[in-house]
């Protein structure tokens, strides 16, 4: 499991916005998001960079991650 720091999550659009992206890339990942938080926690075999880029790509940021 990787876990994430995500800026810019607010509500619950935003949760789904970030799994949505995640799910589109790998259809069986497992995505947890905690708005409270704003870490997401990923269970794919994808590598870091590229789920890096796809919650960047819906719209949010990733600072630990340049």
């Amino acid at each position: 499991m990787q876990t994430f720091k995500v800026d810019g999550m607010t509500c619950g659009g935003c949760v789904r916005g970030v799994t949505n992206a995640i799910q589109r890339i790998d259809p069986q990942s497992t995505v947890q998001v905690d708005l409270a938080t704003k870490t997401v926690k990923v269970d794919s075999a994808l590598p870091c960079a590229q789920i890096v880029d796809a919650i960047k790509t819906a719209g949010f940021d990733v600072p630990d991650m340049a």
